[in-house]
């Protein structure tokens, strides 16, 4: 006789299989329920805890398919062998992501005005950016900036953020910055004469940045206090070497390039 398996179910009605993969501590997943984005510190117990790109933890159930991976369903398993290990960190503080893809580019992006700022960036925030999908792009002067947010024409899906140099109230960029910030582009300053001085004295092995006397070129004259040969390429070269995370620059900096990073991510 003809043998019929007791299962009915149409085939199109049948769930597709999704992978299984290992809840590999710095693994980063998305539980679709929630939204939350984090990355796999602990997983025990049937439970698996996320971090997020700002250090919130979050615990879930591992649950069949209960989870997104480059927004594919998942559903994490133990990992064969070995206990949990804190994941390493990325130069910017977060937690690393090992083999990480990079997202494809959002709509949104940072502007940051002068190409050392734009080194400084990509050296302590490269990896993160890259995972947001966030692109930097370099903008040469603030002057520029009326033109670049009427091209770029930001949006709800669109976001635009700017760094720029010394931004003092009162002044001409200032005013210029005022001019184009919306609900969809935000444009904020450090208090540096130059992003040099966002980069604290101790990690280069000098006690304080030296004071420049007005109307002296302000690199020229930190080369000549310092002793250093007056070529202010070199100079950089040396200043970014030093720098090896977030540790090794001012708070005051580091506060405005993460407030821009979550206004162009935000939902």
């Amino acid at each position: 006789m003809r043998q019929y398996s007791a299962d009915l179910t149409p085939p199109w009605k049948k769930p597709k299989p999704v992978p299984e993969v290992a809840a590999e501590p710095g693994l980063v997943v998305e539980e679709p329920g929630t939204g939350f984005c984090g990355a796999v510190i602990r997983c025990e117990a049937g439970t698996v805890t996320l971090e997020d790109r700002f250090g919130k933890h979050r615990v879930f159930p591992m649950e069949p398919r209960g989870f997104l991976l480059e927004g594919r369903v998942v559903t994490l398993v133990r990992p064969s062998s070995g206990g949990p290990a804190r994941p390493t960190r990325t130069a910017s503080g977060s937690v690393a992501v090992p083999g990480a893809r990079a997202r494809v580019a959002r709509a949104g992006r940072i502007y940051v005005e002068g190409r050392h700022d734009a080194e400084l960036v990509e050296k302590v925030w490269g990896d993160d950016l890259r995972i947001e999908g966030v692109v930097v792009e370099y903008l040469e002067g603030v002057d520029d900036l009326p033109s670049i947010v009427g091209s770029f024409a930001p949006g709800p899906d669109a976001r635009l953020g700017v760094l720029v140099d010394h931004l003092v109230p009162g002044s001409k960029e200032w005013h210029i910055a005022q001019s184009v910030e919306s609900a969809h582009a935000l444009v904020v300053g450090h208090p540096y004469i130059d992003i040099w001085e966002a980069v604290k004295p101790s990690s280069l092995g000098i006690e304080a940045w030296p004071r420049v006397p007005r109307g002296q070129d302000w690199k020229t004259g930190v080369c000549r206090a310092l002793g250093w040969p007056e070529n202010t390429g070199a100079a950089w070269q040396r200043i970014l070497s030093g720098v090896q995370s977030y540790k090794d620059l001012e708070p005051e900096l580091l506060g405005r390039v993460e407030e821009l990073i979550d206004f162009v991510t935000a939902p």
